[in-house]
């Protein structure tokens, strides 16, 4: 089975992103960045809209963002929820023309690459048009991504790591998204190169809430639409699920994955 368009695709899907959106990250994040009042943002692959109104906030009044989603229902929440003067949430494919949007002073993309491996170069060249010369591109991935946890029982172990080589044949799916994002801005000559790395997911101990339903949703969505046949299990999904649930929200379990950061300015 081969999935037509976004892995993660659901009804719950602007909502998982909005829940695990932490507005403090975001915010350190793009100052590292440069993002400054007054730039005219771009925030691609926007998903609930939380990100682009912490981009616009630090934009200030004089600042403008335009969030980005090829998912109706996502821009649909975004509209809903975080529309705000100066905000603009559209319609778009970010593999597609975006030049009528104009050009802008600091570009985003977060946590997006890594569902399209094989293109995810042809768009970095893509939306690097959309850069005035001297604009800021910042690149955000996951590395490793799913794949870092300890603890867990041998046939789970291999189920994850099953899962993960089916989609990253059927879905594009890329765990080492974060680890390539230096290259593709040096190989566009970009300049005043920086690169930082952190933990994204830090999971010990009692399991809160939102990592609950962050994780149970790439399960529920990604583990099941992947077409892996679970044959270490006799219940088949229901009781890989199952004992992902119990071994995931015990606290001894410890899951953390880095997220690679990438910065630089389009050249003069």
């Amino acid at each position: 089975m081969v999935i037509d368009g976004y892995l993660m695709e659901s009804e719950a899907e602007a909502r998982r992103l909005d829940v695990k959106t932490d507005p403090k990250v975001v915010e350190r994040q793009a100052l590292w960045a440069g993002l400054k009042p007054g730039m005219r943002v771009a925030d691609l692959g926007c998903g609930s809209g939380k990100t682009t109104f912490c981009l616009k906030k630090l934009a200030g009044k004089a600042g403008e963002a335009v969030g980005i989603d090829n998912a109706t229902q996502r821009i649909d929440f975004a509209k809903k929820n975080y529309s705000t003067e100066g905000i603009d949430f559209l319609l778009e494919d970010i593999r597609s023309d975006l030049s009528h949007l104009g050009k802008f002073d600091f570009v985003w993309m977060r946590f997006v690459l890594e569902y399209y491996g094989p293109t995810a170069y042809e768009i970095v060249q893509n939306i690097s048009k959309l850069i005035k010369p001297g604009g800021v591109l910042c690149l955000i991935d996951l590395d490793y991504n799913c794949l870092t946890h300890f603890g867990l029982p041998k046939r789970l172990e291999s189920a994850i790591l099953g899962i993960r080589k089916v989609l990253e044949k059927t879905a594009g799916f890329d765990p080492y998204a974060g680890r390539k994002l230096y290259s593709y801005l040096y190989d566009m000559a970009y300049d005043d190169l920086d690169v930082s790395v952190a933990a994204h997911h830090l999971i010990f101990g009692e399991l809160k809430d939102v990592d609950a339903f962050n994780w149970t949703q790439k399960v529920v969505v990604g583990a099941k639409l992947s077409g892996y046949t679970f044959d270490d299990y006799e219940g088949g999904y229901e009781e890989f699920f199952e004992e992902f649930k119990t071994i995931f929200s015990h606290p001894r379990r410890f899951t953390y994955t880095p997220v690679i950061l990438c910065r630089g300015k389009k050249p003069i």
